[in-house]
């Protein structure tokens, strides 16, 4: 299982919310670009960069900063999403030297998008982020709550040609109280790669993630930036489980 350091854009800073509530924002740097090379520095093999503002109002604000994150890093390889809701908007971001798009909202707002997305790029170019509370999937910058459950619109995702998600429980992100192992394997178990988000906080959860069959990943933020898990060196961003 990797582990991939995380990269959130708000106003240009490096910034982590605290279950995706907007008034409970950490500043962790006023640099994004020192911060992704730091984590090159490290050893890193991927970073996952979001555009927040854009997530907030459905379309790519911060496209510019992203490529000159990516060049800034040209050993990493980066995911990158955030208001994603158009063909044009992934091609924007493709085109800034990023691997993967992240596709959040639309895929519940405009699911034939998803579909044509996939068609037009290539499943190994899309991943479509899972955000869900107590199991409802949340959009908009995870502010509003669908009448969907996380579970079926994953099923309806692998109709579509999806193979690889983000699966954040939107209640841990920032929280730092472990993550949902169960709901990562509901997910897992239905047949597409799953890159699990929210509640990492130490090594153990990262050990006890890596246990589950489908989780190929692991994106990490609050507990990289206040130390409380190390990764220093290459082998400390992958984690032996040997259930993928």
């Amino acid at each position: 299982m990797i582990v991939i350091p995380a990269i959130d854009l708000r106003g240009g800073r490096c910034v982590r919310l605290v279950q995706g509530d907007f008034s409970r924002e950490t500043v962790y740097s006023d640099d994004p670009l020192r911060v992704a090379r730091l984590w090159a520095e490290c050893g890193a093999r991927w970073l996952h960069v979001v555009d927040l503002d854009g997530a907030r109002v459905g379309q790519p604000l911060q496209v510019g900063l992203v490529e000159q994150v990516v060049r800034a890093v040209p050993e990493l390889l980066v995911q990158a999403g955030g208001g994603v809701r158009s063909l044009e908007a992934i091609e924007r971001l493709l085109m800034t030297g990023v691997a993967r798009v992240v596709i959040g909202t639309a895929a519940i707002e405009q699911p034939e998008f998803v579909a044509e997305a996939v068609r037009v790029f290539g499943a190994d170019r899309i991943v479509v982020s899972v955000d869900s509370r107590d199991g409802w999937v949340a959009t908009h910058g995870w502010e509003t709550l669908q009448p969907v459950r996380a579970v079926d619109l994953v099923g309806r995702l692998v109709q579509f040609g999806v193979r690889r998600i983000l699966a954040t429980d939107v209640a841990r992100d920032g929280t730092l109280t472990h993550p949902n192992l169960e709901l990562m394997a509901q997910l897992a178990n239905l047949g597409v790669a799953v890159i699990a988000s929210g509640g990492v906080s130490s090594r153990a959860d990262l050990e006890a993630l890596a246990q589950v069959r489908g989780v190929e990943a692991v994106v990490v933020g609050r507990a990289l930036y206040e130390g409380r898990l190390r990764c220093e060196r290459p082998e400390d961003w992958i984690v032996a489980g040997g259930a993928v």
